[in-house]
């Protein structure tokens, strides 16, 4: 199974549609896809800074911002199936459909972990991968990702949350950060491919250069004891 995690800056992108409508022919049984906050998630943060509350609060808000954009992908594409559980994923996925995660889940009564503006959506999503168990995690960003970076780099780069890293040191699954051109890269991968590796530019092929360095990151493991 994988996880994609379709960051909420994509909600006004054009290509937003692309992505889902490849996800949702090429994700049947096999994909879950983790919306970001995007919009109404800043909305929560704008509000916070105003009213200075709590924490869990707006992280219970920030859920319900990724809740918002699920339904708005659900609306773009319908053949996603909404899913607000592990149960539901799982008979989602079963039942041969892409699931799209409702992440009520994670809302919280009380204060602990997930609760802190350095856990967004994308600390979620790789919380739901290890949940799931799933094979590979896929981080689609609406931002320029640099080529080769490390998570922790990303991190520093603010392409990531400060959590993220951390939480992936152990990840028993590979993960990729991409920028969201790399919808044929994604798809070629889902349908067997070896890699999410992009071809090389023409000029690189007409002069026998290198390839580049992929424009993702994987997770590094933690040193053996």
């Amino acid at each position: 199974m994988w996880i994609v995690k379709l960051g909420g800056s994509l909600a006004h992108d054009l290509r937003l549609a692309r992505w889902l409508a490849m996800l949702a022919e090429l994700g049947g049984g096999r994909v879950t896809v983790v919306p970001g906050g995007g919009a109404f998630a800043d909305a929560v943060r704008a509000s916070q800074q105003h009213w200075q509350f709590a924490d869990l609060a707006a992280h219970n808000m920030a859920v319900l911002a990724m809740a918002q954009t699920a339904h708005l992908f659900h609306a773009l594409e319908p053949r996603l199936t909404l899913a607000a559980d592990e149960a539901g994923i799982r008979r989602t996925l079963h039942a041969g459909q892409p699931a799209l995660w409702l992440p009520f889940m994670v809302l919280r009564d009380a204060p602990d972990v997930l609760t802190s503006w350095e856990v967004t959506s994308d600390s979620l999503a790789l919380w739901l991968a290890r949940l799931l168990n799933a094979e590979r995690l896929v981080v689609v960003k609406g931002c320029k990702v640099r080529s080769g970076s490390t998570l922790a780099e990303l991190g520093a780069d603010g392409v990531l949350d400060t959590r993220f890293d951390q939480w992936s040191r152990d990840a028993p699954f590979p993960i990729d950060v991409v920028e969201c051109d790399s919808v044929e890269l994604v798809r070629d991968a889902l349908l067997g491919g070896p890699s999410l590796a992009p071809p090389p530019p023409p000029e690189a092929l007409a002069s026998g250069r290198r390839q580049p360095p992929v424009a993702r990151a994987r997770a590094r493991r933690k040193p053996s004891a």
